[in-house]
Protein backbone atom coordinates (compact mmCIF):
# COMPACT_ATOMS: atom_id res chain seq x y z
CA UNK A 1 0.00 0.00 0.00
CA UNK A 2 2.63 2.56 0.82
CA UNK A 3 4.45 1.90 -2.38
CA UNK A 4 1.53 2.24 -4.15
CA UNK A 5 0.89 6.04 -2.39
CA UNK A 6 4.88 6.54 -2.89
CA UNK A 7 4.42 5.89 -6.53
CA UNK A 8 1.27 8.50 -6.83
CA UNK A 9 3.16 10.97 -5.01
CA UNK A 10 6.20 11.41 -6.90
CA UNK A 11 4.57 10.84 -10.26
CA UNK A 12 1.87 13.67 -9.02
CA UNK A 13 4.57 15.71 -7.96
CA UNK A 14 6.55 15.55 -11.48
CA UNK A 15 3.37 16.59 -12.75
CA UNK A 16 3.28 19.26 -10.98
CA UNK A 17 6.59 20.26 -11.15
CA UNK A 18 6.84 20.00 -14.68
CA UNK A 19 3.68 22.37 -15.45
CA UNK A 20 3.73 24.64 -12.85
CA UNK A 21 7.47 24.71 -11.29
CA UNK A 22 9.48 25.63 -13.66
CA UNK A 23 7.86 28.42 -15.05
CA UNK A 24 6.75 30.10 -11.88
CA UNK A 25 10.21 29.53 -9.92
CA UNK A 26 11.27 31.65 -13.09
CA UNK A 27 9.27 34.21 -12.67
CA UNK A 28 9.92 34.37 -8.62
CA UNK A 29 13.96 33.78 -8.95
CA UNK A 30 13.17 37.34 -11.62
CA UNK A 31 11.09 38.93 -8.99
CA UNK A 32 13.83 37.77 -6.58
CA UNK A 33 16.87 39.79 -8.91
CA UNK A 34 15.19 42.89 -8.83
CA UNK A 35 16.95 45.26 -7.22
CA UNK A 36 14.84 46.34 -3.55
CA UNK A 37 15.92 49.38 -1.64
CA UNK A 38 14.11 47.61 1.67
CA UNK A 39 16.27 46.57 4.60
CA UNK A 40 17.29 42.75 3.95
CA UNK A 41 17.21 40.55 7.01
CA UNK A 42 18.35 36.95 7.15
CA UNK A 43 15.49 35.12 9.79
CA UNK A 44 16.90 33.13 12.38
CA UNK A 45 14.31 29.90 12.95
CA UNK A 46 14.32 28.10 16.27
CA UNK A 47 12.60 25.03 17.43
CA UNK A 48 8.90 24.51 18.98
CA UNK A 49 8.24 25.27 21.67
CA UNK A 50 10.13 28.61 21.19
CA UNK A 51 9.12 31.83 19.19
CA UNK A 52 11.02 34.07 17.62
CA UNK A 53 11.48 37.55 19.34
CA UNK A 54 8.61 40.55 19.22
CA UNK A 55 9.58 42.50 16.03
CA UNK A 56 11.45 46.16 16.80
CA UNK A 57 10.91 47.43 13.77
CA UNK A 58 8.87 50.26 12.51
CA UNK A 59 9.19 49.68 8.81
CA UNK A 60 9.13 47.33 6.00
CA UNK A 61 12.13 44.97 5.27
CA UNK A 62 12.60 41.74 2.81
CA UNK A 63 12.89 38.99 5.35
CA UNK A 64 14.76 35.81 4.05
CA UNK A 65 13.65 32.33 5.05
CA UNK A 66 15.50 29.14 5.09
CA UNK A 67 13.25 25.92 5.33
CA UNK A 68 14.49 22.58 4.56
CA UNK A 69 12.09 19.51 4.18
CA UNK A 70 13.39 16.18 5.83
CA UNK A 71 11.69 13.00 6.18
CA UNK A 72 13.12 10.98 9.49
CA UNK A 73 11.99 8.71 11.76
CA UNK A 74 11.84 9.57 15.43
CA UNK A 75 9.75 8.92 18.29
CA UNK A 76 5.67 9.48 18.12
CA UNK A 77 5.89 8.18 21.91
CA UNK A 78 7.69 6.13 24.54
CA UNK A 79 9.27 2.90 22.52
CA UNK A 80 6.84 3.67 19.71
CA UNK A 81 8.94 5.24 16.07
CA UNK A 82 7.03 6.62 13.16
CA UNK A 83 8.69 7.77 9.58
CA UNK A 84 7.95 11.76 9.93
CA UNK A 85 8.21 14.15 7.00
CA UNK A 86 8.91 17.91 8.69
CA UNK A 87 9.93 21.25 7.73
CA UNK A 88 13.22 21.57 9.55
CA UNK A 89 13.24 18.47 11.06
CA UNK A 90 10.87 19.47 13.66
CA UNK A 91 7.22 18.71 14.37
CA UNK A 92 5.70 21.90 13.82
CA UNK A 93 7.92 23.29 11.81
CA UNK A 94 9.81 26.43 13.24
CA UNK A 95 7.28 29.33 13.59
CA UNK A 96 8.18 32.37 11.28
CA UNK A 97 7.47 35.51 12.33
CA UNK A 98 7.32 39.13 9.91
CA UNK A 99 5.30 42.42 10.06
CA UNK A 100 2.63 43.13 7.58
CA UNK A 101 3.88 44.85 4.89
CA UNK A 102 7.14 42.33 4.81
CA UNK A 103 8.45 41.39 1.48
CA UNK A 104 9.08 37.36 2.55
CA UNK A 105 11.30 35.68 0.20
CA UNK A 106 11.25 31.66 0.68
CA UNK A 107 13.78 29.26 0.46
CA UNK A 108 12.71 25.81 0.25
CA UNK A 109 15.09 23.05 -0.21
CA UNK A 110 14.45 19.13 -0.15
CA UNK A 111 16.68 17.16 1.60
CA UNK A 112 18.42 14.68 -1.43
CA UNK A 113 17.90 12.03 0.96
CA UNK A 114 13.86 12.48 0.99
CA UNK A 115 11.94 9.77 -1.24
CA UNK A 116 9.20 12.28 -1.75
CA UNK A 117 9.06 15.49 -3.73
CA UNK A 118 7.57 18.45 -0.93
CA UNK A 119 6.06 21.96 -1.24
CA UNK A 120 4.70 24.35 0.95
CA UNK A 121 1.35 26.41 1.13
CA UNK A 122 1.46 29.08 3.10
CA UNK A 123 -2.03 30.64 4.61
CA UNK A 124 -0.52 33.86 4.47
CA UNK A 125 -0.11 33.85 0.88
CA UNK A 126 -2.50 35.38 -1.47
CA UNK A 127 -1.24 33.74 -4.60
CA UNK A 128 -2.35 30.28 -6.18
CA UNK A 129 -1.95 27.56 -3.84
CA UNK A 130 -0.48 29.73 -1.19
CA UNK A 131 3.02 29.27 -3.07
CA UNK A 132 2.93 25.47 -3.18
CA UNK A 133 2.06 25.72 -6.93
CA UNK A 134 5.81 27.25 -7.39
CA UNK A 135 7.06 25.41 -4.66
CA UNK A 136 7.13 21.46 -5.78
CA UNK A 137 10.68 20.54 -4.70
CA UNK A 138 12.01 17.32 -6.27
CA UNK A 139 14.63 15.66 -3.52
CA UNK A 140 17.80 17.61 -3.76
CA UNK A 141 16.80 20.64 -5.03
CA UNK A 142 15.71 24.04 -3.82
CA UNK A 143 12.58 26.63 -4.87
CA UNK A 144 12.35 30.35 -4.29
CA UNK A 145 8.96 32.02 -3.65
CA UNK A 146 8.92 35.66 -3.12
CA UNK A 147 5.16 37.51 -1.85
CA UNK A 148 3.98 40.46 0.28
CA UNK A 149 2.32 39.88 3.62
CA UNK A 150 -0.28 41.72 3.03
CA UNK A 151 -2.34 40.81 6.12
CA UNK A 152 -1.57 40.64 9.75
CA UNK A 153 -2.61 37.45 11.80
CA UNK A 154 -1.68 33.82 13.10
CA UNK A 155 -1.40 31.42 9.86
CA UNK A 156 -0.86 27.96 9.22
CA UNK A 157 1.60 26.63 6.63
CA UNK A 158 2.13 23.14 5.40
CA UNK A 159 2.85 20.97 2.51
CA UNK A 160 0.60 20.42 -0.35
CA UNK A 161 1.88 17.98 -2.30
CA UNK A 162 -0.90 15.38 -3.43
CA UNK A 163 -2.22 13.58 -1.89
CA UNK A 164 -1.51 16.08 0.55
CA UNK A 165 -3.61 14.55 3.70
CA UNK A 166 -1.20 11.97 4.03
CA UNK A 167 1.97 15.16 3.63
CA UNK A 168 -0.18 16.94 6.32
CA UNK A 169 -0.67 13.64 8.73
CA UNK A 170 3.05 12.94 8.54
CA UNK A 171 3.79 16.19 10.67
CA UNK A 172 4.03 18.42 7.69
CA UNK A 173 3.06 22.11 9.08
CA UNK A 174 3.69 25.03 10.74
CA UNK A 175 2.97 28.50 11.58
CA UNK A 176 3.94 32.13 10.74
CA UNK A 177 2.57 35.02 12.23
CA UNK A 178 2.64 38.51 10.60
CA UNK A 179 2.59 40.59 13.08
CA UNK A 180 0.30 44.00 13.00
CA UNK A 181 2.22 47.51 12.06
CA UNK A 182 2.16 48.28 15.86
CA UNK A 183 3.53 45.04 16.89
CA UNK A 184 1.78 42.87 19.55
CA UNK A 185 1.11 43.90 23.47
CA UNK A 186 3.92 43.21 25.65
CA UNK A 187 3.51 39.82 27.62
CA UNK A 188 6.39 37.86 29.76
CA UNK A 189 6.43 34.69 27.81
CA UNK A 190 5.15 33.73 24.22
CA UNK A 191 5.09 30.04 22.99
CA UNK A 192 4.45 27.84 20.21
CA UNK A 193 1.92 25.28 20.21
CA UNK A 194 0.56 22.98 17.38
CA UNK A 195 -2.04 20.12 17.36
CA UNK A 196 -1.81 16.88 15.25
CA UNK A 197 -3.44 13.56 14.32
CA UNK A 198 -1.51 10.40 13.33
CA UNK A 199 -2.36 7.40 11.58
CA UNK A 200 -0.11 4.29 12.94
CA UNK A 201 -1.12 0.84 11.98
CA UNK A 202 -0.31 -0.93 15.20
CA UNK A 203 -2.73 0.67 18.10
CA UNK A 204 -2.12 3.56 20.89
CA UNK A 205 1.09 2.79 22.19
CA UNK A 206 2.35 -0.29 20.37
CA UNK A 207 5.63 -0.46 20.64
CA UNK A 208 8.64 -0.61 17.49
CA UNK A 209 8.38 0.81 14.25
CA UNK A 210 4.83 2.08 13.88
CA UNK A 211 4.01 2.51 9.88
CA UNK A 212 1.63 5.12 8.35
CA UNK A 213 -1.99 3.46 7.57
CA UNK A 214 -3.77 5.40 5.02
CA UNK A 215 -6.93 3.67 5.66
CA UNK A 216 -7.17 4.98 9.29
CA UNK A 217 -6.36 8.18 7.83
CA UNK A 218 -9.14 8.27 5.82
CA UNK A 219 -11.39 6.55 8.24
CA UNK A 220 -10.35 9.64 10.36
CA UNK A 221 -9.36 7.34 13.08
CA UNK A 222 -6.21 9.30 14.52
CA UNK A 223 -4.07 6.94 16.62
CA UNK A 224 -2.79 9.57 18.28
CA UNK A 225 -3.24 13.08 19.21
CA UNK A 226 -0.32 15.09 20.21
CA UNK A 227 0.82 18.24 20.86
CA UNK A 228 3.45 19.34 18.79
CA UNK A 229 4.67 16.04 16.86
CA UNK A 230 5.17 13.75 20.27
CA UNK A 231 3.28 12.32 23.08
CA UNK A 232 4.93 14.04 26.02
CA UNK A 233 6.53 17.23 24.14
CA UNK A 234 5.14 19.47 26.62
CA UNK A 235 5.57 17.26 29.68
CA UNK A 236 8.52 17.36 32.32
CA UNK A 237 11.54 18.45 30.87
CA UNK A 238 9.42 19.87 27.56
CA UNK A 239 6.96 21.85 30.02
CA UNK A 240 6.09 25.33 29.33
CA UNK A 241 7.39 27.46 32.33
CA UNK A 242 5.96 31.17 33.79
CA UNK A 243 6.07 32.76 37.31
CA UNK A 244 2.71 33.31 39.32
CA UNK A 245 1.74 37.17 38.55
CA UNK A 246 2.92 36.71 34.55
CA UNK A 247 1.72 37.00 31.49
CA UNK A 248 1.41 34.49 29.16
CA UNK A 249 0.87 34.31 25.22
CA UNK A 250 0.57 31.07 23.45
CA UNK A 251 0.52 30.39 19.80
CA UNK A 252 -1.37 27.53 19.10
CA UNK A 253 -2.09 26.46 15.63
CA UNK A 254 -3.86 23.05 14.45
CA UNK A 255 -2.27 21.14 11.77
CA UNK A 256 -4.85 18.45 11.26
CA UNK A 257 -5.80 17.57 8.72
CA UNK A 258 -8.58 16.05 10.08
CA UNK A 259 -9.73 16.44 13.98
CA UNK A 260 -11.17 20.01 14.89
CA UNK A 261 -9.31 21.52 18.53
CA UNK A 262 -10.98 22.59 21.57
CA UNK A 263 -8.00 23.55 23.19
CA UNK A 264 -8.04 24.57 27.22
CA UNK A 265 -5.80 25.27 29.43
CA UNK A 266 -7.40 23.36 32.75
CA UNK A 267 -7.04 25.68 35.71
CA UNK A 268 -7.11 28.96 33.25
CA UNK A 269 -9.32 31.23 32.16
CA UNK A 270 -7.73 33.28 28.65
CA UNK A 271 -7.91 37.10 29.41
CA UNK A 272 -7.96 37.26 25.39
CA UNK A 273 -8.33 34.90 22.69
CA UNK A 274 -7.66 36.33 19.31
CA UNK A 275 -10.49 34.34 17.37
CA UNK A 276 -9.55 32.11 14.82
CA UNK A 277 -5.92 34.26 14.94
CA UNK A 278 -7.47 37.45 13.09
CA UNK A 279 -8.13 40.64 14.57
CA UNK A 280 -11.76 40.37 16.58
CA UNK A 281 -10.64 39.88 20.25
CA UNK A 282 -12.77 38.04 22.74
CA UNK A 283 -12.62 37.88 26.42
CA UNK A 284 -12.86 35.74 29.57
CA UNK A 285 -13.16 32.50 27.28
CA UNK A 286 -12.56 29.06 28.84
CA UNK A 287 -12.15 27.21 25.66
CA UNK A 288 -11.49 28.31 21.88
CA UNK A 289 -12.18 25.66 18.92
CA UNK A 290 -9.29 25.86 16.59
CA UNK A 291 -10.15 24.12 13.07
CA UNK A 292 -7.97 21.63 10.76
CA UNK A 293 -5.86 24.53 9.33
CA UNK A 294 -6.38 27.09 11.43
CA UNK A 295 -4.98 28.93 14.53
CA UNK A 296 -5.09 30.65 17.76
CA UNK A 297 -3.28 33.54 20.19
CA UNK A 298 -4.63 32.93 23.62
CA UNK A 299 -3.23 34.87 26.24
CA UNK A 300 -3.78 34.79 30.30
CA UNK A 301 -2.18 35.48 33.33
CA UNK A 302 -0.68 33.29 36.31
CA UNK A 303 -2.16 33.87 39.39
CA UNK A 304 -1.05 31.06 41.52
CA UNK A 305 1.04 28.54 41.25
CA UNK A 306 1.36 24.85 40.34
CA UNK A 307 0.97 22.84 36.97
CA UNK A 308 -1.34 24.04 34.82
CA UNK A 309 -2.53 21.40 32.06
CA UNK A 310 -2.88 21.82 28.00
CA UNK A 311 -5.59 19.61 26.40
CA UNK A 312 -7.91 19.35 24.04
CA UNK A 313 -11.29 19.32 25.53
CA UNK A 314 -12.91 16.17 23.48
CA UNK A 315 -10.98 14.92 26.53
CA UNK A 316 -10.95 11.30 25.26
CA UNK A 317 -7.73 12.84 22.93
CA UNK A 318 -5.71 13.83 26.11
CA UNK A 319 -5.70 11.36 28.09
CA UNK A 320 -6.32 8.19 25.72
CA UNK A 321 -4.20 9.68 22.80
CA UNK A 322 -1.75 12.15 23.88
CA UNK A 323 -2.85 15.53 22.99
CA UNK A 324 -1.43 16.83 26.97
CA UNK A 325 0.61 19.71 27.66
CA UNK A 326 2.16 20.98 30.75
CA UNK A 327 2.69 24.87 32.47
CA UNK A 328 4.78 25.08 35.42
CA UNK A 329 4.39 28.09 37.21
CA UNK A 330 6.27 29.24 40.26
CA UNK A 331 5.94 31.54 42.83
CA UNK A 332 4.51 31.60 46.50
CA UNK A 333 1.22 30.52 47.65
CA UNK A 334 -2.09 32.65 46.85
CA UNK A 335 -4.07 31.40 49.47
CA UNK A 336 -6.31 35.15 49.13
CA UNK A 337 -7.66 33.47 44.93
CA UNK A 338 -6.98 29.78 45.68
CA UNK A 339 -6.60 27.59 48.92
CA UNK A 340 -7.42 23.63 49.79
CA UNK A 341 -8.83 23.01 52.63
CA UNK A 342 -8.86 19.77 53.89
CA UNK A 343 -12.29 18.96 55.46
CA UNK A 344 -12.82 16.60 58.74
CA UNK A 345 -13.94 12.78 57.84
CA UNK A 346 -17.25 12.48 58.09
CA UNK A 347 -17.95 9.15 59.89
CA UNK A 348 -20.41 7.66 57.28
CA UNK A 349 -18.95 4.01 57.84
CA UNK A 350 -21.45 1.20 58.17
CA UNK A 351 -20.67 -1.07 61.39
CA UNK A 352 -19.90 -3.59 59.47
CA UNK A 353 -16.83 -1.53 57.77
CA UNK A 354 -15.45 -0.37 61.57
CA UNK A 355 -12.96 -2.62 62.26
CA UNK A 356 -12.73 -4.33 58.54
CA UNK A 357 -9.49 -2.67 56.83
CA UNK A 358 -10.40 -5.32 53.49
CA UNK A 359 -14.58 -4.18 53.79
CA UNK A 360 -13.14 -0.88 53.74
CA UNK A 361 -11.03 -1.23 51.17
CA UNK A 362 -13.27 -2.70 48.61
CA UNK A 363 -15.80 0.03 49.15
CA UNK A 364 -13.22 3.10 48.57
CA UNK A 365 -11.91 0.94 45.54
CA UNK A 366 -16.02 0.18 44.09
CA UNK A 367 -16.41 4.36 44.40
CA UNK A 368 -12.96 5.82 43.46
CA UNK A 369 -10.51 4.03 42.04
CA UNK A 370 -12.09 1.08 39.94
CA UNK A 371 -13.17 4.19 37.38
CA UNK A 372 -9.48 4.51 36.11
CA UNK A 373 -8.35 1.36 37.38
CA UNK A 374 -11.34 -0.63 36.11
CA UNK A 375 -13.35 -3.49 38.27
CA UNK A 376 -10.45 -6.15 37.38
CA UNK A 377 -7.81 -4.12 38.52
CA UNK A 378 -6.65 -4.09 34.79
CA UNK A 379 -6.64 -0.52 33.86
CA UNK A 380 -6.84 0.54 30.27
CA UNK A 381 -4.36 0.31 27.65
CA UNK A 382 -2.48 3.06 27.16
CA UNK A 383 -4.04 5.21 29.92
CA UNK A 384 -4.34 3.84 33.24
CA UNK A 385 -2.06 1.30 34.81
CA UNK A 386 -2.97 -2.06 36.13
CA UNK A 387 -3.41 -2.16 39.78
CA UNK A 388 -3.32 -6.22 38.70
CA UNK A 389 -0.27 -8.28 39.35
CA UNK A 390 1.23 -4.49 39.35
CA UNK A 391 5.05 -4.74 39.49
CA UNK A 392 5.20 -0.76 40.73
CA UNK A 393 3.14 -1.57 43.36
CA UNK A 394 4.38 -4.44 44.61
CA UNK A 395 7.99 -3.64 44.79
CA UNK A 396 7.07 -0.55 47.09
CA UNK A 397 3.73 -0.72 48.39
CA UNK A 398 4.54 1.78 50.91
CA UNK A 399 4.98 4.14 48.52
CA UNK A 400 1.31 3.92 47.44
CA UNK A 401 0.76 5.93 50.59
CA UNK A 402 2.12 9.16 49.21
CA UNK A 403 0.59 8.94 45.57
CA UNK A 404 -2.50 8.10 47.13
CA UNK A 405 -1.99 11.37 49.28
CA UNK A 406 -0.58 13.78 47.22
CA UNK A 407 -1.01 12.46 43.42
CA UNK A 408 1.38 11.36 40.81
CA UNK A 409 2.00 13.24 37.92
CA UNK A 410 4.96 12.48 35.20
CA UNK A 411 5.98 9.16 33.64
CA UNK A 412 5.97 5.71 35.26
CA UNK A 413 6.56 2.26 34.29
CA UNK A 414 4.33 -0.53 34.76
CA UNK A 415 4.93 -3.87 33.58
CA UNK A 416 7.16 -2.69 31.14
CA UNK A 417 4.85 -0.39 29.56
CA UNK A 418 5.02 3.71 29.73
CA UNK A 419 2.59 5.55 31.35
CA UNK A 420 1.70 9.24 31.33
CA UNK A 421 0.60 9.64 35.04
CA UNK A 422 -2.25 12.14 36.00
CA UNK A 423 -3.31 11.28 39.31
CA UNK A 424 -4.91 13.65 41.45
CA UNK A 425 -4.56 14.04 45.56
CA UNK A 426 -6.92 12.06 47.15
CA UNK A 427 -5.43 12.97 50.67
CA UNK A 428 -8.40 15.94 51.00
CA UNK A 429 -10.96 12.94 50.39
CA UNK A 430 -10.21 10.31 52.49
CA UNK A 431 -9.26 9.67 56.11
CA UNK A 432 -5.96 7.73 57.34
CA UNK A 433 -8.58 4.73 57.63
CA UNK A 434 -9.96 4.18 54.43
CA UNK A 435 -6.47 4.66 52.18
CA UNK A 436 -5.23 2.29 54.10
CA UNK A 437 -8.06 -0.14 54.06
CA UNK A 438 -7.94 0.42 49.91
CA UNK A 439 -4.71 0.08 49.93
CA UNK A 440 -4.60 -3.14 51.61
CA UNK A 441 -7.46 -4.50 49.82
CA UNK A 442 -5.62 -3.37 46.32
CA UNK A 443 -2.36 -5.78 47.45
CA UNK A 444 -4.82 -8.91 48.65
CA UNK A 445 -6.39 -8.76 45.17
CA UNK A 446 -5.66 -8.99 41.86
CA UNK A 447 -3.13 -11.42 42.30
CA UNK A 448 -0.91 -9.11 43.97
CA UNK A 449 1.64 -10.06 46.88
CA UNK A 450 -0.46 -9.43 49.71
CA UNK A 451 0.56 -7.35 52.59
CA UNK A 452 -0.86 -4.91 54.47
CA UNK A 453 -1.00 -1.00 55.31
CA UNK A 454 -1.77 0.47 58.50
CA UNK A 455 -3.84 3.61 59.37
CA UNK A 456 -0.64 5.18 61.37
CA UNK A 457 1.57 4.47 58.27
CA UNK A 458 -0.72 6.71 56.26
CA UNK A 459 -0.69 9.35 59.03
CA UNK A 460 2.87 9.10 59.50
CA UNK A 461 3.22 9.78 55.09
CA UNK A 462 0.48 12.70 55.68
CA UNK A 463 2.50 14.15 58.39
CA UNK A 464 5.80 14.08 56.54
CA UNK A 465 7.36 11.74 58.66
CA UNK A 466 8.02 9.24 56.41
CA UNK A 467 7.98 9.35 52.34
Amino acid sequence: MYSDVRGQCVRTGQKLWQSLGHFGLIAILLGSAVASAEEVIQETLLAPPAVPAPLQRDHAATVVIHLQTQEKEMEIADGVRYDFWTFNGSIPGPMIRVREGDTVELHLANDPHSRMSHNIDLHAVMGPGGGAAVTVTPPGHESVLRFKAMRSGLFVYHCATAPVPMHIANGMYGLILVEPPKGLGKVDHEYYVMQGDFYTTGAYHDTGHQPFDIQKLINEQPTYVLFNGREGALVGAGALHAKVGEKVRLFVGNGGPNLVSSFHIIGQIFDEVATEAGSEVNHNVQTTLIPAGGASMVQFSTLVPGTFLLVDHSITRSFMKGALGQLVVAGPQQPQLYQGVTAAAVAVEKPMEANDPMAIGKRVFTQICSACHQGNGMGLPGAFPPLAMSDYLNAAPKRAIGIVLHGLHGKITVNNTGYESQMPAFGGQLSDTEIAGVLTFVLNNFNNKGGSIAPQDVSNVRAGHEN
